[in-house]
């Protein structure tokens, strides 16, 4: 296998493991609702709401990441067919 076989392969997956997460976040905050708790009164939906939010927080550092990896990579594979394709240019 090539080198760029094999970056596209890892991409790929990066991709799908961003995609993926972001559809994971998508179904949390899909009940989400901006409210504010000023009294004790809704004690059971201020928890339901805080537990939403930690988990979406909880998700953040990975969702950059595999954000941040798979623009990276994207980069890179374009940079190197563009090196590949300027090189077979100039014999």
């Amino acid at each position: 296998m090539t080198t760029e076989i094999i970056m596209l392969v890892i991409w790929g997956a990066v991709t799908a493991g961003f995609l993926g997460l972001l559809a994971y976040n998508a179904t949390l905050t899909r009940y989400e609702e901006d409210q504010l708790f000023l009294n004790g009164n809704n004690h059971a939906e201020e928890e339901f709401q805080n537990n939403i939010v930690k988990n979406v927080k909880r998700t953040q550092p990975a969702l950059r990441a595999f954000g941040g990896a798979s623009a990276l990579l994207g980069a890179v594979i374009v940079g190197m067919y563009t090196w590949q394709a300027w090189q077979r240019l100039h014999f």
